[in-house]
């Protein structure tokens, strides 16, 4: 018995050098911790829709180029068929009130009027076809110039979206700094070395996974071996390598290896491939979680799947579980 209070005495001692509460019952450290992962994780949430809004974006814009390059060629058609149209009311003017065909037709040489009457009816014929494209370019070039229009309007609501995710992610992360702020120096350097501590532990175990994992054949096989060579590698918004990822970035360009082209998106991802179910996983399948989809990783065996999770972590190698934070698992894909 005395040695159970002892050993309360003891822990109790350390828990509060390392998490001291306040009399004003400030937070502790490991409140703190939690708060600040839970604002990187909403952060993280904010930034896929910013990745979404910028692949969206480059769509857009590519779209936007091919029509405008369309809208400048059917214009300097117009222009040409303009003047061609141009040159045939002069003619008519000049020809005056009698047309040509007329004056041919009371011509006191009926042999003049037969000759000419064929090729009059040619110029006529070319004169009225000519009036029938301008007519049809007039018609597309208008249509092309709604439609630049209107992908003008979608980029400009495109570009909107994309600033107003990337200040959601921005406002979230500076929240989780002024929250470390408000910690005296002393805390924020033992929350430092916290972090630091558990995020070596969790590479050592990574590693230790990784070089468990058993190579499999196919395109799932080759991503999986490209991912797990990331591990300890540091988590950065809309990074895809060779440095830095975020959590599409980095099965993005893991497929890549495998010859297989994703969107920068995990919402995007999720429609690529065919469904699996959660309890026929394989390596290689694709996991997504959220509500809208924000975060994607990558099965490799053994109830293990790797990931590049959140701002402060790195690629890591964790426990499959239908809950990835406070994000529920939506579904998986098999690419």
């Amino acid at each position: 018995m005395r040695f159970w209070s002892r050993a309360v005495i003891s822990f109790a001692v350390a828990f509060s050098l390392l998490f001291p509460i306040s009399a004003h019952a400030a937070p502790s450290l490991l409140e703190v911790q939690a708060k600040v992962r839970d604002l990187q994780e909403q952060a993280t949430t904010a930034a896929e829709g910013a990745q979404e809004a910028k692949v969206e974006l480059s769509k857009l814009q590519k779209t936007l180029v091919t029509v405008q390059q369309q809208a400048s060629q059917q214009g300097a058609s117009v222009d040409a068929l303009h003047k061609t149209i141009g040159a045939i009311a002069a003619q008519q003017y000049k020809a005056g009130p009698l047309s040509q065909s007329l004056e041919l037709l009371f011509s006191s040489d009926p042999a003049l009027y037969l000759s000419t009457a064929g090729s009059l009816e040619s110029v006529t014929r070319k004169k009225t076809a000519d009036l029938r494209k301008f007519s049809v370019a007039t018609q597309r070039l208008t249509a092309t110039s709604l439609t630049v229009n209107d992908k003008v309007s979608l980029v400009k609501a495109a570009q909107a979206k994309f600033t107003k995710q990337l200040a959601i992610a921005n406002a979230k992360l500076k929240e989780a700094e002024e929250l470390l702020a408000k910690l005296t120096a002393a805390e924020r350097e033992r929350l430092a070395k916290l972090n630091e501590d558990q995020e070596n532990a969790d590479q050592q175990n990574s590693l230790a996974d990784a070089g468990k994992y058993g190579a499999v054949s196919g395109r799932g096989g080759v991503a999986i071996k490209y991912a797990l060579q990331q591990i300890g590698d540091k988590y950065v918004f809309g990074a895809a390598g060779l440095v830095y990822w975020d959590c599409s970035g980095l099965t993005m360009r893991a497929f890549q290896t495998a010859g297989v082209s994703l969107p920068h998106f995990s919402g995007a991802q999720i429609r690529y491939g065919k469904p699996v179910s959660y309890e026929r996983l394989k390596p290689g399948d694709l996991l997504f979680y959220g509500i809208p989809n924000s975060h994607v990783s990558m099965y490799m065996g053994g109830g293990k799947m790797v990931q590049a999770p959140r701002p402060g972590k790195r690629v890591e190698v964790i426990p499959v579980t239908r809950m990835f934070g406070s994000k529920p698992f939506v579904g998986a894909r098999r690419i």
